[in-house]
């Protein structure tokens, strides 16, 4: 590789970079070398000076600078101290640890093995130090330019630096396994390394040093956000910044996949080599084995009491059609694992196809004990029993209120009000109890595996329980055992295929897989044509079992817009099951041209109504009028109509805060705006904006601006005032923009013409890209319009990776009418541990949980955490640590002393007619703090556990996704011709689902 193969712009000059060299930056310390006395200086011996750390030391800046310049370059310093520090990291490999073993006398290492060791490291130390270089001469001109973006995207855009990067990332796993190999054969190789990581002075081991790389993009992309922050609109190092994320974070994806991918074979690598079985090594080293997941567990069995019989560690490996578990041996010499990590020895338990696996959801009491014998048990039985006994005892004490209600006479303790308290407070303990169940399943993982055949030789299934980490790992799992069954389905088998990978087909659980194909509109209405008008209307069930809920589509309801020349039809479908299921149908006078959902406002930006008024669905009819409806569940209630004055049909819509607005065939946008204080539109506002005279077909919101379309222009309408700019967006005007959809800082346009779709720039309006498609696929012919082809397409980020393309090969036969793509985040109840009483298991001074936390608390220390009970503890009693735990009821009463009537006891009477019962200061639990949960009734104590111990579920996010597509027809392309579909006049939505993602 030469130095022209490594240089990032023509533009700089080396002797003008060495001149910025020697002057020095203006506002950067210079920091004295270390370490040999030699200038760290990297390739081609220029030096690049580096800020004093911590903090940043800044010379005196210009006057007159604003607040964004000075964080500007405080930033920029960060860049230039972090990337002396990666090269300075990489210099250390290549001179204390490759060199030295390149010129062992002893030859501690093989030095074929030295090369797979420290593989593309110097490619990649002489890449950064060119970029180092150029980063020092924008810093010098850094005054006059402040331009840095272009900076990395002619650095980091080559596919040199892909390449290079790849190959380090693919020989990572390769290379610690070398290490630690040579470790436990060589021991001059071990204590080599033991004195380079006693001699240095950050104490960093090799591992250390050599996983840098793997880091170093997503640090550039930290920093590159902070800079793109704090940089105006107009500034002209914006767009620059922008591509350079788009290229970073293209790259960044690329290499996470290509390292999630060689970690996923190292894994299968080490279970194979562990075996010593050449049966099952064949089976895990055959081409179509891909491992999905893996996961340390806890297996536990449990007694017929509920008591723990055994626990063990697990590790449990998901391939694409089999489930393993095996026991894990992680010992290892603790020499070597403090320099390397060192992969544990596996024994397989059991390993079972994927297709008779189960997942057993919780509460169902057939599966309830289900195993080896009767000892084995699935659940919490005690819990499920200790549920039983609270119902029973509900049902006494509502019967002793019916007595007490009976009594002649008036007793302050002993009346109505403080039975019926009573009552309150036992339905509060059932809801618990409820809970506590619930929040004990989060963590546990049921599978119903086959067994071994019994005497008779029938199938046997036996149930195996694992404790997950936490309720997302659970969640993970149910998801992805549900997912991989369906790719094994034939449909999915392949699903995909990649023309620019020399037509492979894709199989991975990452890639959409359909889900499920089924028809739209009744048979006796086939001639109604589906329409572009269908959404996603989220909305969350917390009536879901927790599996349930891990399996679903996107929650809500999906709205599917057609009709024929005469009449219009909604049909609308619920997701909240694997499977949509048509759940409504409304029926309409004309066709329904287009759909739109209606985000709630903010609640400070529209009064509260009284009444609850649900999601905001609008419908654009061929009549010219638009239907507000609202949705609550699957009730549909029409409350608004409005008619544009020309009467026009209605084929686009779009919402801002304040206006909708209404694509219309004659080349004009309708605008309406929103009544003050409500949350529908005022029919008398109505204002036209002119675009042409051909039809508006598609309408974009962006922030403050809405994007109309009208044959080859687009005009962008401003807010409130609606003043218009527009630009040609393709040269031809018979190629009229068709769809518009945003994706980061750009805007993707496709025409009705043509197989090309273009990228506009959201801020300049410049063009960024133009992807012809019909080269991504041996499918699509180039004069094939986009998105009206004859099969469905997704164009992904990853994977595969950004800027190549997928086909599927389930397609329709026509053209594709409609694709919406639909997400919504798991409620965040699901992703609780514990129970909303755990906060304050850890209280001490009377106020923790008594045993197993579940709410009982010994009567001679008052109140539990919980306050449920009031009670006279009788003098004299057991010690302590004898005394019977039990609850102590209470709800809403307090105290009795304010309640008519005279005290009911065997005690005498004392001077004060308080008793210690009826003392205000009978506990410190009167000083709580109280706050309602989900209804005013149910009281909860203690700090709210949003901001507490469950700041894990609060911070992460699981987001299911899903692709609807609708058209006539179904066929496999490859095996059925677009002409030759049996059903080809049939109404088809074909839904894609992908893995459950999680995000903070």
């Amino acid at each position: 590789m030469t130095l022209n193969d490594l240089m990032i712009s023509q533009e700089i000059p080396l002797e003008k970079t060495k001149l910025a060299m020697i002057r020095k930056v203006s506002f950067l310390q210079r920091k004295d070398s270390t370490g040999d006395g030699k200038d760290d200086t990297g390739y081609m011996n220029v030096s690049v000076c580096e800020l004093k750390h911590p903090p940043p030391q800044l010379c005196p800046m210009p006057e007159g600078l604003s607040s964004q310049q000075v964080v500007r370059r405080l930033i920029l310093s960060s860049i230039v101290q972090s990337e002396s520090s990666y090269l300075n990291s990489l210099k250390r490999i290549l001179q204390e640890y490759q060199k030295p073993l390149l010129e062992s006398p002893n030859w501690m290492l093989n030095i074929k093995k030295v090369h797979q060791i420290f593989y593309r490291l110097q490619e990649i130390y002489q890449c950064h130090s060119m970029f180092q270089i150029a980063l020092a001469s924008r810093v010098a001109e850094w005054d006059h330019s402040e331009r840095i973006g272009d900076l990395f995207v002619a650095s980091f855009s080559k596919l040199m630096v892909l390449n290079v990067y790849s190959d380090y990332i693919n020989n990572f796993t390769n290379a610690m396994a070398l290490i630690k190999k040579a470790c436990m054969s060589k021991p001059a190789f071990l204590e080599f390394l033991k004195k380079k990581q006693a001699s240095s002075p950050d104490r960093i081991t090799l591992y250390g040093l050599m996983v840098k790389p793997i880091q170093r993009f997503p640090q550039f992309i930290l920093l590159l956000q902070d800079m793109l922050k704090n940089t105006p609109e107009s500034h002209s190092d914006r767009l620059p910044l922008q591509l350079a994320l788009t290229e970073l974070e293209t790259l960044a994806e690329k290499l996470n996949e290509q390292k999630r991918l060689a970690d996923q074979e190292a894994e299968i690598q080490q279970l194979a080599h562990s075996m010593g079985d050449r049966s099952f090594n064949k089976l895990l080293n055959s081409d179509q084995r891909q491992l999905i997941h893996c996961e340390l567990l806890m297996e536990t069995v449990y007694g017929d009491k509920s008591q723990v019989l055994k626990s063990k560690e697990r590790k449990v490996f998901l391939l694409n059609d089999t489930l393993i578990c095996v026991n894990v041996n992680l010992k290892s010499p603790p020499d070597i694992s403090s320099l390397v990590p060192v992969g544990p020895k596996y024994t397989v338990k059991w390993c079972v196809p994927l297709l008779h696996t189960h997942v057993m959801e919780v509460g169902q009491d057939s599966m309830q004990r289900i195993g080896c014998g009767s000892k084995m048990v699935l659940g919490p039985p005690k819990l499920y029993q200790e549920l039983e006994e609270l119902q029973h005892d509900l049902a006494v004490v509502e019967e002793v209120s019916l007595l007490v209600g009976t009594l002649h006479g008036v007793y302050q303790n002993l009346n109505t009000t403080v039975s019926q308290d009573w009552c309150l407070a036992l339905q509060r303990l059932i809801r618990l109890k409820e809970e506590e169940i619930q929040n004990a399943n989060k963590c546990r993982l049921r599978l119903s595996i086959p067994g071994k055949p019994d005497k008779s030789g029938h199938p046997v299934s036996i149930m195996v329980v694992f404790n997950t980490p936490s309720p997302i790992s659970k969640i993970s799992w149910v998801n992805r055992l549900h997912l991989a069954k369906i790719a094994l389905r034939q449909e999915n088998a392949p699903g995909w295929e990649c023309a620019e990978e020399d037509g492979k087909t894709k199989t991975r659980l990452t890639c959409p897989l359909l889900t499920c194909k089924l028809p739209v509109f009744s048979p006796g209405v086939q001639t109604c044509r589906l329409q572009r008008g269908s959404l996603h209307s989220p909305f969350q069930s917390s009536l879901l079992g927790f599996c349930t809920a891990s399996t679903s589509l996107p929650q809500g309801y999906l709205w599917v817009a057609g009709g024929t020349s005469s009449h219009g039809q909604v049909e609308i479908f619920s997701l909240n099951r694997a499977t949509p299921r048509l759940v409504k149908t409304i029926p309409l006078k004309f066709p329904v041209f287009c759909v739109e959902y209606v985000k709630e406002p903010c609640p400070n930006m529209v009064e509260k109504s009284p009444a609850k008024m649900g999601n905001i669905i609008c419908a654009g009819l061929q009549d010219g009028s638009i239907h507000v409806y609202s949705s609550v569940d699957t009730s549909v209630q029409c409350l608004l109509t409005m008619m544009n004055p020309d009467t026009c049909p209605v084929l686009c819509l779009r919402h801002s805060l304040s206006f909708l607005f209404a694509g219309l065939a004659n080349g004009k946008v309708a605008v309406y705006q929103r009544k003050t204080g409500e949350r529908l539109w005022d029919v008398d506002s109505c204002q036209m904006v002119p675009l042409g005279s051909e039809p508006v077909r598609c309408l974009l919101t962006l922030e403050d601006t809405v994007w109309a379309s009208c044959a080859n222009q687009v005009s962008v309408i401003q807010g409130s005032s609606l003043h218009t700019q527009s630009f040609e967006a393709h040269s031809d005007p018979g190629f009229s923009v068709s769809h518009m959809v945003r994706s980061g800082g750009g805007v993707w346009m496709a025409f009705t013409q043509g197989s090309s779709i273009h990228l506009f720039h959201t801020e300049t309006l410049e063009p960024l890209q133009e992807v012809n498609i019909s080269t991504r696929t041996t499918h699509l012919t180039p004069v094939t319009p986009v998105l009206s082809c004859d099969m469905m397409w997704i164009h992904l980020t990853m994977p595969p990776p950004p800027g190549k393309g997928m086909t599927s090969l389930n397609a329709f036969c026509g053209p594709v009418d409609f694709m919406v793509a639909t997400s919504s985040t798991l409620a965040s109840d699901l992703l609780r541990r514990d129970s909303i009483l755990n906060g304050s298991e850890e209280r001490t001074n009377g106020e923790g949980w008594g045993e197993e936390g579940k709410g009982n608390v010994d009567g001679d220390e008052g109140v539990g955490a919980e306050k449920i009970g009031y009670s006279q503890h009788s003098q004299g009693g057991p010690p302590r640590e004898e005394r019977p735990k039990r609850l102590l009821l209470q709800y809403r009463l307090h105290s009795t002393c304010q309640l008519p009537g005279k005290l009911l006891t065997a005690q005498p009477e004392q001077g004060n007619p308080r008793s210690p019962l009826d003392s205000p200061e009978h506990s410190p639990e009167d000083g709580s703090i109280y706050e309602v949960n989900e209804d005013p009734d149910v009281w909860v104590r203690g700090q709210p556990v949003e901001w507490g111990r469950e700041g894990e579920a609060r911070r992460s996010k699981v987001t299911s996704t899903a692709i609807f597509c609708g058209g006539r027809g179904y066929r496999r392309v490859g095996q059925t011709a677009p002409g030759t579909c049996p059903d080809s006049s049939e109404n088809t939505l074909l839904v894609w689902q992908l893995p459950l993602t999680l995000s903070q």
